[in-house]
């Protein structure tokens, strides 16, 4: 029997439309190979599965992947349709019924931040990505950053804050911010992805509005300090063997920093993969980036990004990502393909690595 897998996608966050984008693609590349069960959580937090689940993509993104109905994949494992293709009600502890392994393809908070990790760890299910620790310091900036100075893998300098330390003493804030750092700051949500709510602020004007901004996304607020940089990007694959892919380069045209609508919108990103860089600078950054990968206690797959300062030549690590996007054209599997790891080989070996881990697992009932 071929494997049932639940490819768990949308979400809550800022990411959803993102998220539907890189399920397709991954729904697309598995046909033929799997038994797939679509999985989506819409806005409001409610679980669907099969022909319903496609709708909520359809609508979405305008497209749904060519897959075989619920009643004609469905096997006697899985959820009873009730009178239509529609495997509804659907609840999240049925999946221990209706899937063999998840793939989760959520992106930002409630998804990506430990939260549906830790769900199916309750559930008992294997599930492609990183477990309850790993996705939790992927997702928090600062919680993230702590752990890497810990492991002294150089990065930018920062400040972290909470909304409540914001709206009680504005000024204290922009004042111990403006002692530690310099203009240009990058100001983010601490728990957000793909660029959402970011802002660069030249000015402490400019920064008073920024940092409003980024806490009316997460509680939690972190301010960077700008450096002049070229930015890169490794993909790293694996477990306790992890292994770094090709580095590729970001170039953007036309804005200011690698915002939402360069990622996604308007097609002035420019990605060099391989990247035209000396092969000692590669291959410092692969060694960081497996460093930070296990550092976090990362598992099955993560990008980490990096920048390299210009006038000192530091290498200097951003940010672990550790479900970055996955369309076919998002620069994670890019990087793999031009290793020799193409699209599907990709997930195969991401199934894979979720089964092996799972099989390892401590069983806290012996």
């Amino acid at each position: 029997m071929r494997l049932r897998v639940g490819v768990l996608f949308g979400g809550q966050s800022e990411e959803h439309r993102v998220s539907m984008m890189s399920a397709y693609a991954v729904m697309q590349a598995m046909r033929g190979s799997y038994e797939i069960v679509p999985i989506a959580i819409d806005r409001s937090g409610r679980w669907l599965a099969g022909e319903s689940a496609l709708g909520i993509m359809e609508t979405e993104i305008g497209r749904r992947p060519q897959l075989p109905t619920p009643a004609t994949s469905a096997d006697s494992h899985s959820v009873v349709s009730r009178g239509s293709h529609d495997l509804v009600p659907f609840r999240p502890e049925s999946l221990t019924e209706l899937v063999d392994v998840v793939v989760p393809v959520l992106h930002g908070p409630l998804g990506e931040d430990g939260t549906v990790q830790g769900l199916l760890e309750l559930a008992g299910l294997p599930y492609v990505g990183s477990g309850v620790l790993g996705s939790a310091l992927g997702m928090d900036k600062i919680a993230m950053k702590m752990l890497l100075g810990a492991l002294e893998i150089p990065q930018v300098v920062y400040q972290g804050f909470t909304r409540h330390a914001w709206l009680h003493d504005r000024k204290k804030t922009l004042d111990e911010l403006e002692r530690s750092l310099s203009y240009p700051m990058f100001v983010k949500p601490a728990n957000l992805g793909s660029s959402v709510g970011i802002s660069k602020a030249a000015n402490r004007q400019a920064l008073e509005v920024a940092i409003d901004e980024a806490q009316r996304f997460d509680r939690r607020v972190i301010v960077e300090q700008g450096v002049d940089a070229r930015e890169f990007e490794v993909g790293v694959l694996g477990w306790d063997n992890a292994q770094a892919s090709v580095v590729g380069e970001v170039t953007v045209h036309g804005h200011e920093f690698y915002d939402y609508r360069a990622k996604y919108e308007d097609g002035t990103t420019e990605l060099s993969i391989p990247a035209d860089i000396g092969r000692e600078i590669g291959r410092q950054m692969q060694e960081l980036a497996v460093k930070a990968f296990h550092g976090l206690d990362c598992a099955g797959l993560a990008r980490v990004d990096f920048f390299w300062e210009r006038a000192s030549g530091r290498i200097l690590l951003n940010e672990i990502n550790t479900l970055p996007g996955f369309t076919p054209y998002s620069m994670y599997p890019l990087l793999w393909e031009a290793t020799g790891v193409s699209y599907p080989q990709l997930i195969d070996r991401l199934i894979q690595i979720a089964v092996e881990r799972y099989r390892q697992r401590p069983r806290h009932n012996q």
